[in-house]
């Protein structure tokens, strides 16, 4: 098969798209055929060698769409044909997913709905998963609380603000333009805000009537918790998921007078059936046109390399240039 893959980590020009040997369903595995996958800032970092877990060579991608191809010895989930989707590839013993074929073990894998198309699938998979992990697992968010989250059109926040807004929450977010400000508010956002040329903490402020906020979701590195937590309301909950070498200043007294609950997760420790619950509120949600993944980009997987190159230039060095999920198909 053909798949876009490296041998070293390095810079995104060490991919290369070429021919890769087909993996074999073992026993409780589907070998799907690749229809859509996307670009995550992980991906990135681990090609890169700033996180480990590869084992090379390393066909990149996490996330996925298509349909089974085939299955090994004892699943029971899943048939020849069925249309599924998945986000937990790319670790130590599994494929990635810019390739013609990937397999996983069925328990990772998501049935598709009839009526939702591949890319958008492949794009809401990791991130998706991520969301609803943060505002539910972690934060238990319920109709009615207030939920802020930085970066209202990116990847996670997007849908953090859909997500937050599916089940009644009231939402504030940022954005970096007026344009992204308008997308923000087009997703759902009750309040957008655009922290280059407002004050964000004043304006949170204003929009709380000072009441405070119920779910922060930080999608950034922590650095202020002591603003963060100024503008928690009581009994709020404070969600990282971001910043490996962040090492942000703890102000106690805040924390604990407030009585304050601070979650941090990474999405790749959840196990399957705790996923499996993320994917159902996604599908019904994806149904019902309650979410909308954005998509910046469509590339070919060939194209890998500079896919690559796009998302470090917007994640590490916030070019600006892209707005929401960069998605490959085949080619």
């Amino acid at each position: 098969m053909q798949a876009a893959f490296y041998t070293i980590t390095g810079k995104p020009d060490v991919i290369r798209y070429a021919d890769f040997p087909t993996p074999e369903p073992g026993a409780g595995e589907v070998r799907v055929q690749v229809e859509a996958a996307s670009v995550n800032p992980i991906d990135t970092y681990t090609r890169a060698g700033l996180v480990g877990g590869a084992v090379l060579p390393a066909i990149v991608g996490r996330d996925f769409a298509g349909v089974v191809e085939s299955v090994g010895a004892g699943v029971t989930q899943y048939r020849v044909g069925d249309r599924v989707w998945g986000a937990n590839q790319n670790l130590p013993g599994r494929p990635g997913t810019f390739a013609e074929f990937t397999v996983a073990g069925e328990e990772w894998v998501q049935p598709l709905p009839d009526g939702v198309g591949f890319p958008e699938a492949a794009a809401v998979a990791l991130t998706g998963i991520t969301a609803h992990l943060g505002l539910f697992w972690c934060a238990n968010l319920q109709a009615g609380e207030t939920v802020f989250v930085n970066g209202g059109t990116g990847g996670v926040g997007s849908l953090v603000v859909q997500m937050a807004k599916a089940v009644g929450a009231n939402v504030i977010t940022t954005a970096g333009s007026a344009e992204k400000v308008a997308q923000a508010r087009s997703l759902g956002a009750d309040v957008a805000i655009n922290y280059k040329t407002e004050n964000v903490a004043e304006a949170v402020k204003a929009a709380t009537h000072g009441a405070g906020i119920s779910v922060w979701y930080e999608t950034l590195p922590p650095t202020d918790l002591e603003q963060t937590f100024q503008l928690m309301a009581k009994r709020g909950r404070v969600v990282v998921m971001a910043g490996r070498a962040a090492q942000p200043v703890f102000p106690n007294g805040l924390f604990y007078v407030k009585n304050l609950s601070l979650f941090g997760f990474a999405m790749f420790n959840a196990d399957a059936a705790e996923q499996r619950r993320c994917a159902l509120d996604i599908n019904r949600w994806l149904v019902e046109k309650k979410l909308r993944p954005i998509i910046g980009k469509v590339v070919k997987f060939s194209e890998a390399a500079a896919a690559h190159q796009l998302q470090e230039e917007n994640t590490l060095h916030k070019a600006g240039t892209l707005i929401g999920k960069i998605v490959a198909i085949p080619g």
